[in-house]
């Protein structure tokens, strides 16, 4: 509900003088390119949190961009305003690969895609696919052999996504897993490229090199989904998966809503099992680094399993595993900044913003903050304990978003991660090859920049 000040601000915008929060003086355009690499915003913000604080202000051209770090400012753009505010530039840039889907659609549109996907993701349709991560978790690690070396990014990559495809889709993609992620990597190569390129989503259609390899990229990817699509209609399945509920509330095969349904295909598909994806490979690099959280992890698994596979009832009791998770999703968060555009001009704090304003905060940045997490870049899995997390202010730890548009499928993500890493924890443990670099590539999730090459070793004990 709007405030008195925002509806004064909305019916007269003239009435008030603008008030900027402290940033910087110059237009970030060229200093963003000397000081800050275009290639690696989370720089800037962290310089921002560090010279400015909780909010601050920059420009780049004619556009107002406010940072925010602080959980209050956060709230209030995700919850207290919302309706003020849709998704910023780079998100619908993000249009070009994922169309009209969940992520990037707006109103009436969005809801109606969020009833139609919702059942899928009901609390009594989550146990049923307990069953099926943790039997293609156990169909990995039997593949893997003693002593070698394995890119456990690359390795989670395909985990998560043949889950997503037979959970959600009702679909076996294990013949077409590289294919699909080959075709994902190209384009999270190109990420950087398209959100700094102007007119990128005109220019597509002329096929510049780079874009000429984002649109090949793209067609492999369109052909999976459509055939995909195309054999669940053959086959007339009506099990309640998440294609089937879109299929039956897709109208008619007409292009536009063809169209449609592989926008909101390929949405689910890619934000399922690329964000676990990431988390998971972080965690192991974390869990590796960190002997006494191993030591814990590893024994709780071993207590609560007794020596066979997982299940949905053991989610709950594999406690550590999950604050393991957690902890790791605070340090390299899956989703590590999230923005938003201001349709009307709006109020936060002591400070007036014009419309047209893009709201940026970051999840990497705020989960790093000393004064919600103290020594933040130590990896302490016990801040996450039910104590822990219920003395701590909301919206100073949000791998999934927040507000309205909180991901539909958190309970799922969380459920997965934690059967897959007691899966695989159960029967391996997981060693950084020695002298490999790690660092954190933010596209459009957090990905190691040079893969997370391991060394597994059968677990004795």
């Amino acid at each position: 509900m709007a405030t008195a000040t925002q509806n004064a601000l909305r019916g007269s915008p003239r009435r008030f003088e603008y008030r900027f929060p402290p940033g910087f003086e110059r237009n970030l355009v060229w200093l963003a390119w000397r000081r800050f690499r275009p290639a690696n915003p989370i720089f800037l913000f962290q310089h921002l949190a560090e010279k400015y604080g909780d909010i601050a202000h920059y420009k780049i051209g004619w556009n107002h961009i406010v940072f925010l770090n602080h959980p209050d400012y956060i709230r209030e753009v995700l919850v207290v305003q919302n309706d003020n505010f849709v998704k910023e530039r780079t998100v619908r840039r993000s249009k070009m690969l994922l169309g009209e889907g969940m992520i990037t659609s707006e109103g009436a549109e969005h809801r109606t895609q969020r009833l139609v996907a919702q059942p899928a993701f009901h609390r009594q349709r989550i146990p049923a696919y307990a069953e099926t991560m943790v039997r293609e978790a156990a169909r990995m690690r039997e593949s893997w052999s003693d002593g070698e070396t394995r890119d456990i990014s690359i390795e989670m990559m395909h985990l998560t996504l043949n889950i997503v495809a037979q959970t959600l889709f009702a679909t076996d993609l294990r013949n077409e897993v590289q294919e699909l992620a080959d075709a994902i990597n190209g384009i999270m190569g190109l990420y950087n490229f398209l959100v700094m390129l102007p007119a990128a989503e005109w220019l597509v259609h002329a096929r510049p090199p780079g874009l000429a390899a984002f649109v090949r990229a793209r067609k492999r990817i369109d052909a999976v989904v459509y055939r995909m699509i195309e054999a669940h209609r053959r086959e007339r399945s009506d099990r309640g998966s998440l294609l089937d509920l879109m299929l039956a509330a897709s109208p008619d095969r007409s292009p536009e809503s063809e169209r449609s349904l592989r926008d909101q295909v390929i949405t689910i598909f890619l934000a399922g099992y690329e964000t676990v994806a990431n988390a998971l490979g972080w965690t192991w690099y974390l869990v590796s680094e960190n002997p006494e959280c191993e030591r814990r992890f590893h024994e709780e698994i071993d207590r609560e399993l007794q020596g066979r596979l997982p299940a949905y009832d053991d989610v709950p009791r594999l406690r550590y595993v999950e604050m393991v998770l957690a902890e790791s999703m605070r340090l390299y968060p899956p989703a590590w900044a999230m923005g938003r555009y201001a349709q009307q001009e709006f109020q936060l704090g002591e400070f007036f913003l014009p419309a047209r304003t893009t709201v940026l905060m970051s999840q990497f940045v705020l989960h790093r903050d000393a004064r919600f997490f103290p020594d933040p870049l130590r990896f302490d899995p016990e801040r996450f304990t039910p104590e822990a997390k219920v003395q701590r202010a909301k919206f100073t730890y949000f791998p999934f978003g927040a507000g309205a548009r909180q991901c539909i499928g958190e309970s799922f993500a969380w459920m997965e991660g934690v059967l897959l890493l007691a899966t695989i924890g159960q029967r391996w443990k997981l060693t950084l090859v020695p002298g490999h670099r790690v660092e954190p590539q933010p596209l459009i999730t957090l990905r190691p920049k040079y893969g997370m090459r391991m060394v597994v070793q059968r677990r004795t004990s």
